[in-house]
């Protein structure tokens, strides 16, 4: 078995049992509240919803200048498209005062968004999105960064990874697609270099016994198009990259990478839902990955300062828009923070070293 998958521990996260349902108080507080009630003054701000700036302004510290909202990776991938939602968010229930700027800052794999975190140490007006490039840019690079020269605030999600193929192609599993690799060298788009697309892509091959010409882009949206005008043959792009044109009817998925299916039973296209995706084990390949998606900060910041941005990203998930960001996704919803999430971070990038080893793309 080629094992890549990084699994949840119940023991030591926050496992929701539906994954596509998140707690939520949005819509709640107001429920049953007659008029004269709203109409009593402080009564009714009593009454206010979790989600209003003046519940965060009682917090203490926030923010008084915008807020840098670093993305080390390209336009209209999975990174891109969750902190422009987070963005959207914070700016329509008003969970700060201060704007939120989203920044792409893909160059060198995600390197120079990082770099420039490690950089703004005490700022507290700067956060960054990881994905799992925090642990491979570095070890492909060499580039002088590590996880510990930022402060982790929060785990929102694991992603999944599928293998997509276009939808004119003649490979409708991966039996099919498996024997015609074999037969012909075919092309292998993901983001970057020595990412995890790529391992990926290494995992496939030694699963399959064929040989794939890997084919790195800047971002997981334009690895998307490219699958989609016919440049490459196949990608592993995360669901939220897809989901448009699988929706549209340009792609189709083979598979899922990981243990288990998609929760998500609502139907995406005409005939299936995220649910519907064979498992990779189920299909001849055991190979499993899924990814981070999560929040930092640069060291060096203040207890206060943390606190906020834990308590700003949980009234973000409370939120329907972010829920509906889960399901359209198909987002794995465990979550962690504090030394939860430490504990797994230091797991994790023991885990990548080897993967990484293992495939030749150490530096």
């Amino acid at each position: 078995m080629i094992y890549l998958n990084f699994r949840r521990n119940p023991g030591v996260v926050t496992r929701f049992q539906d994954r596509n349902a998140m707690p939520g108080k949005a819509g709640m507080m107001l429920k049953g509240c007659s008029r004269r009630s709203l109409l009593m003054g402080a009564g009714a701000a009593a009454l206010a919803p979790s989600l209003s700036s003046p519940a965060l302004a009682q917090r203490g510290w926030e923010p008084n200048r915008p807020v840098q909202f670093i993305v080390p990776a390209g336009t209209g991938g999975g990174a891109d498209q969750m902190a422009r939602v987070i963005q959207g968010i914070v700016s329509k229930h008003k969970l700060m005062r201060q704007p939120m700027v989203v920044v792409n800052k893909a160059g060198g794999a995600g390197a120079e968004g990082f770099l420039e975190a490690k950089g703004a140490r005490g700022n507290p007006h700067m956060i960054v999105i990881t994905l799992s490039n925090l642990f491979t840019t570095p070890l492909a690079t060499g580039v002088p960064f590590n996880w510990q020269d930022l402060t982790p605030v929060a785990m929102l999600a694991l992603d999944e990874f599928v293998l997509w193929v276009n939808a004119e192609s003649p490979w409708k599993t991966v039996a099919e697609f498996a024997a015609a690799a074999k037969q012909e060298r075919l092309k292998l788009g993901g983001t970057g270099s020595k990412q995890e697309d790529q391992i990926i892509g290494v995992a496939l091959s030694k699963a399959t016994g064929a040989q794939f010409t890997y084919v790195p882009y800047r971002g997981g949206g334009e690895v998307a198009v490219q699958l989609v005008g016919k440049h490459v043959d196949l990608t592993v792009n995360n669901p939220i990259e897809a989901v448009t044109h699988w929706r549209s009817g340009a792609l189709r998925p083979l598979c899922v990478f990981d243990s288990q299916r998609l929760a998500n039973t609502e139907k995406m296209t005409d005939t299936m839902a995220w649910s519907d995706i064979p498992t990779a084990k189920e299909s001849g390949l055991d190979v499993e990955y899924l990814m981070l998606r999560g929040i930092f900060m640069p060291a060096g910041v203040q207890p206060a300062q943390l606190a906020f941005y834990e308590g700003l990203l949980e009234k973000v998930r409370e939120t329907p828009d972010w829920r509906e960001l889960m399901q359209q996704g198909a987002f794995n919803t465990t979550t962690m923070t504090g030394d939860t999430f430490r504990e797994w971070l230091t797991k994790e990038e023991a885990k990548h070293k080897t993967l990484m080893q293992e495939a030749g793309f150490l530096a």
